[in-house]
């Protein structure tokens, strides 16, 4: 089996890594896209409507009001640290939504040693990252096939 999730899709597999990781024993691999920090997501929407990012701790507070769960309880880029299958990472580098620093840390806090990080260049558009599969198939299905392969 492997696991093919994207955006906060890959960060709930984070989360469910760390609250059952026996319950992925039979996974072989992780393709993850774009997984991403509230954080960091929320203080470039905060920049990008001119408020600025001084806001986050206001929102913060607005958003646990409503939710029960502030941002630093959700799981974010750092719970990759519970990942310890091989994964496959790819995020647009540019994204106007977030920033690059938030994928590094996905990417450096993944435990395992079989991992490999794919940059989305030449674009700003977040949306190109969740199409990279549909267009340019081909890395994440090698990946798949090696790490997919019959056990001897």
């Amino acid at each position: 089996m492997a696991l093919f999730s994207r955006c906060l899709g890959a960060n709930a597999t984070f989360a469910a890594m760390r609250q059952a990781p026996e319950d992925f024993d039979e996974v072989r691999c992780l393709v993850a896209c774009q997984p991403v920090s509230d954080l960091v997501i929320m203080g470039r929407l905060l920049e990008i409507l001119g408020l600025g990012k001084q806001h986050l701790p206001e929102l913060d507070h607005r958003v646990m009001l409503g939710t029960s769960l502030p941002f630093a309880a959700r799981p974010d880029t750092s719970w990759a640290q519970y990942v310890s299958v091989p994964t496959y990472l790819y995020a647009v580098r540019q994204d106007s939504l977030t920033e690059p620093h938030d994928i590094k840390t996905a990417f450096a806090m993944l435990d395992t040693g079989d991992k490999e990080l794919q940059w989305v260049e030449d674009t700003r558009r977040r949306w190109d990252g969740y199409l990279e599969f549909q267009r340019r198939p081909q890395p994440v299905l090698d990946w798949l096939h090696a790490h997919m392969r019959t056990r001897l």
